[in-house]
């Protein structure tokens, strides 16, 4: 497995008006965040809508990025609420250029720990790539414990990393304490993401990583060479951007930014909604200077 640490982007899905997948954009995003300097891509997580993308549009999505940017570590999301559909999922996926599966936890029905436990541990023995946890309670309703996700590391040598989303540092710092060696925790919160790494932390799934790439990802690098003050310098230049970003949901902020940029429409897919103007209004103002 090409080594996932770093600076890593939760890439959107573009969209045209008609609410295909809008390659032209695509590849000018994957173009732009890689001339930045980012390390690793993520594709269909949450920030790329794929919940509301078909088998065959996440297929052809994941092959067109493969066919031109194989050089770069490439994760895909495989997760969702049924243990079952996400194995046969697995076993149907071409995984030929695939680096690693990221795999949020289940959502809506409200596991016990052991019921997650549980559906990682099935996860793992069929999966033929290492898997990274995704943990983001605000959004699945329920929170991986520390001692689950220790159990799981300890437990399963291609569980081998987990995105950390829960805002939560005492649960983040139990389990950089008591981690196996090669298990890495990776930031799930961009505005969290230098204090994980000065906690031990070894690289993020960013979002806004994909709207100043080059900043973000010097800023991620500095901090894991221990020059902090550079690091610093870079978070508080974007520290502004994180609000607005999220104000109306994501990746509806995001897409707002880069429209700013033009490099991808406002396109969400329902039931999110475009951003409104007075996001793109602020993200003009906030642009103008960066």
């Amino acid at each position: 497995m090409k080594e996932i640490h770093g600076s890593g982007v939760a890439l959107i899905t573009c969209f045209n008006n008609d609410l295909s997948i809008d390659y032209d954009s695509m590849d000018k995003l994957l173009s732009y965040v890689i001339k930045g300097g980012i390390d690793y891509l993520v594709l269909l997580g949450t920030t790329g809508e794929s919940v509301t993308l078909s088998k065959k549009e996440k297929s052809d999505l994941v092959k067109f990025v493969r066919r031109k940017y194989s050089k770069i570590p490439i994760v895909i999301g495989i997760g969702g609420n049924s243990t079952i559909n996400i194995i046969q999922e697995i076993n149907e996926t071409d995984f030929d250029g695939i680096d690693a599966i990221l795999s949020v936890s289940p959502y809506y029905n409200k596991p016990s720990q052991e019921g997650i436990y549980n559906h990682y541990k099935m996860i793992a023995k069929v999966s033929p790539k290492p898997l990274i946890l995704y943990n983001v309670p605000s959004r699945t309703g329920s929170n991986i414990s520390s001692q689950t996700t220790l159990r799981l590391a300890h437990d399963f040598e291609n569980i081998v990393a987990i995105k950390e989303a829960s805002g939560n540092l005492d649960q983040i710092m139990s389990i950089l304490k008591d981690k196996p060696d090669n298990f890495t925790v990776l930031s799930g919160d961009d505005s969290l993401t230098l204090p994980m790494i000065y906690m031990g932390a070894k690289g993020v799934i960013s979002v806004i990583g994909q709207l100043f790439p080059q900043e973000y990802t010097k800023m991620v690098h500095e901090a894991l060479n221990n020059n902090i003050d550079k690091a610093n310098s870079i978070h508080y230049n974007l520290y502004q951007l994180y609000e607005p970003l999220y104000e109306e949901g994501n990746p509806v902020g995001i897409k707002a930014a880069l429209n700013v940029k033009d490099i991808c429409n406002l396109v969400v897919r329902p039931p999110l909604i475009n951003a409104s103007k007075e996001i793109v209004d602020q993200f003009k103002s906030l642009l103008h200077n960066k």
